[in-house]
C-alpha cells in the first residue's frame, strides 16, 4: 500500500477537567454537528536518542485505535508563508512489527536521522471524543476533539503526565473557522496551548533543542564570512528538501540536489581562504564525489532522451538495423547501475559524515581573519579572480588542437563559468545588478557548453554502439549519420558560445 500524503492544519488548547466545550453549532458556516464519537487511541512515538526529529518539529508515531490507525509522520509544511498550524502528514499501514518503521517513512527523515537508530521515546494513551462540524451538503469542515491524555516518556528518562486538551483540525473548512473557534474558546477563558504538540509536552522540560535557525540575510555591510554562511545554509536546506525525493527516484530532485552540492563546492573553492587547513578543499572533494554519483543517472537519462529524439527525426528509410533497441538496452543497463550506486551512497556513512561536517561548518565556522573583513573589501576580488580564470580558459580553447583536446578545453571553460556563476550568486547582496548580470552571462556560457559536452559524449556512445553493431554483422550506417549530426550540433554550439562570449561582461563586479 502506498503512503498517503496530505496537509494537516490544527490548533491545540489546554483545558482543565472542569472545562465545558462551548456550542459548536453556532460557528460561522457550520450547518450541524454530528453526535460525538468516543475513541481509544494508543500511540508510540519514535525518534533518535538525541531527539533529532523533535528538534526539526517532526513527529513519527505508530497509533492503534480510531479511524486512522497506522504509522503517521508529520513534517513542517516546507512552504514559505504557511503558518505553524499547517504541517504535512504522511500515513502508512500498521504492518506486523510494531518497532519497524516503514521504509518509506525512513526515507523521508533519513536526511535528519542519518545513521542513528530510531527508538521508542514516548507512549501516549488518549481517550478522545470527536465532534464533526459539517457545512453545506454535509461537507466535513473540521473536527473538534476533546482529548484526555496519559503520556509516558520512555527516553531519555521515565516521566509520566496526564492532561486534557481540545484540538481543532481543519478538513474542508477555512482558516477563518479556526479563528472563530479560538474566539468561542476565549469567551470561556480558554487559550492556545503553550506546547506545539502532544509529543512536545510529553517530552517535558527542557524542550528538545531546536534545529539551528537560518543565518541572518547578508547585507552590503555584512562580513565576508556571514555572506558565505548564508549561501551555504540556503544550499544545505535545498539539499535537505531534495534528499527524500531522490530516495523515491524523482529525476528532477536528483538534478536539484546535484545543483545544490555543486553550488556549495564552487563557493567553497572561491572562498577557501576563509577556512583553515585546507578544509574547503576537503569538503569540496566530498561534494564533488556525491555530485558525480548523483549525476550519473541524470546524465544517462538526458543523453538517452537526446539520442532517441535525434533518431526519431531520421527518415524511416535511413534507419537501418536495431538502432533504437541498442540505444534502449545500452542506457537501461547504465541507468540501473547508476541508480543502484546512488541508493547505496545516500545510505553510506561517508555521505552522512559529509552532512555532519557541513552542519558543523555552518553552526560553528572555524573562520580565519579574512572572514571578518567586510564583503566590499574581499568579495569583488574573489569574483575578479574567478573571472580571470575564465578568460584564461577561453584563451586556451583558441590554441587547443582540434579533436579531443579542443573538446576538453571547452569543457574546462564550462566548469569555470559554472563556478563564476555561483560565486556571483553569492555576491548578489553586495552588488545586485552587476552580480545578476554576471550570473546571467555565466549561466548562458555554462548552458551552451553543457549541451556541447553532451554532444561530445553522445558521439562516443554512437561510435561504441556502431562498432558493436558492425562486429555483430549489423549495418552501422545509421550510427554514422547520427554521429555526423552530433558533429554538426557541436560545431553549431561552439559558434553560439563564441557569440555569447563577445557580449560577456568585461568587468565582473
Amino acid at each position: 500500500m502506498n503512503a498517503v500524503d496530505f496537509a494537516e492544519i490544527e490548533r491545540k488548547y489546554e483545558v482543565d477537567a472542569a472545562s465545558v466545550l462551548p456550542s459548536l453549532q453556532d460557528l460561522p458556516g457550520v450547518t450541524w454537528v454530528d453526535a460525538p464519537v468516543e475513541q481509544s487511541l494508543d500511540a508510540v512515538y519514535f525518534d533518535t536518542a538525541d531527539l533529532t526529529l523533535a528538534a526539526h518539529r517532526i513527529t513519527l508515531r505508530r497509533r492503534t485505535g480510531g479511524d486512522d490507525a497506522g504509522w503517521h509522520l508529520k513534517l513542517p509544511s516546507g512552504v514559505e508563508g504557511r503558518g505553524p498550524d499547517e504541517r504535512r502528514e504522511v500515513h502508512e499501514p500498521l504492518g506486523t512489527d510494531p518497532e519497524l518503521v516503514p521504509a518509506g517513512l525512513q526515507q523521508r527523515v533519513r536526511i535528519y536521522v542519518r545513521d542513528r537508530v530510531l527508538v521508542p521515546i514516548v507512549r501516549l494513551r488518549n481517550h478522545r471524543i470527536v465532534h464533526v462540524l459539517r457545512g453545506d451538503n454535509g461537507a466535513v469542515l473540521a473536527e473538534v476533539c476533546d482529548d484526555s491524555v496519559q503520556a509516558d516518556r520512555l527516553a531519555p528518562g521515565p516521566l509520566s503526565q496526564e492532561w486534557r486538551e481540545w484540538e481543532i483540525e481543519l478538513v474542508e473548512g477555512t482558516p477563518e473557522l479556526l479563528d472563530a473557534v479560538a474566539d468561542a474558546f476565549a469567551v470561556g477563558g480558554v487559550s492556545r496551548a503553550g506546547y506545539p504538540s502532544k509529543l512536545g509536552r510529553a517530552l517535558g522540560d527542557p524542550p528538545p533543542a531546536a534545529a539551528p535557525a537560518a543565518p541572518p540575510t547578508p547585507t552590503k555591510s555584512s562580513t565576508t564570512g556571514a555572506l558565505l554562511l548564508a549561501y551555504l545554509d540556503i544550499q544545505m536546506r535545498a539539499l535537505g528538501r531534495q534528499d527524500p525525493l531522490v530516495r523515491r527516484d524523482d529525476a528532477e530532485a536528483v538534478h536539484q540536489m546535484r545543483v545544490a552540492t555543486r553550488r556549495m563546492r564552487s563557493v567553497l573553492a572561491t572562498y577557501r581562504d576563509l577556512l583553515p587547513n585546507g578544509l574547503a578543499n576537503t569538503l569540496g572533494d566530498e561534494l564533488q564525489w556525491i555530485a558525480r554519483v548523483l549525476g550519473a543517472a541524470r546524465d544517462n537519462e538526458v543523453l538517452h532522451h537526446n539520442l532517441a529524439r535525434s533518431l526519431s527525426s531520421e527518415p524511416a528509410n535511413l534507419v537501418v538495423g536495431r538502432v533504437g533497441q541498442r540505444l534502449d538496452a545500452h542506457f537501461a543497463a547504465d541507468l540501473a547501475t547508476a541508480q543502484q550506486a546512488a541508493d547505496v551512497v545516500l545510505d553510506s556513512p561517508r555521505y552522512f559524515r559529509l552532512l555532519d561536517a557541513l552542519d558543523a561548518l555552518i553552526a560553528e565556522p572555524p573562520f580565519t581573519a579574512l572572514a571578518k573583513k567586510p564583503t566590499r573589501s574581499v568579495v569583488p576580488e574573489l569574483v575578479k579572480r574567478d573571472g580571470a580564470r575564465l578568460r584564461k580558459a577561453v584563451r586556451a580553447v583558441r590554441t587547443a588542437r582540434q579533436g579531443s583536446d579542443h573538446d576538453v578545453a571547452l569543457h574546462e571553460v564550462r566548469k569555470i563559468a559554472k563556478r563564476l556563476r555561483y560565486t556571483a550568486e553569492s555576491a548578489l547582496p553586495l552588488r545586485p545588478k552587476r552580480a545578476a548580470r554576471l550570473v546571467s552571462a555565466a549561466r548562458l556560457v555554462q548552458d551552451i557548453l553543457g549541451e556541447h559536452h553532451d554532444s561530445v559524449v553522445a558521439r562516443g556512445v554512437l561510435l561504441t554502439l556502431g562498432m558493436q553493431a558492425y562486429v555483430d554483422n549489423e549495418n552501422s550506417f545509421t550510427y554514422g549519420r547520427l554521429h555526423a549530426t552530433e558533429q554538426f550540433r557541436s560545431a553549431h554550439l561552439e559558434s553560439r558560445f563564441r557569440s555569447a562570449w563577445k557580449s560577456f561582461p568585461k568587468s565582473v563586479l
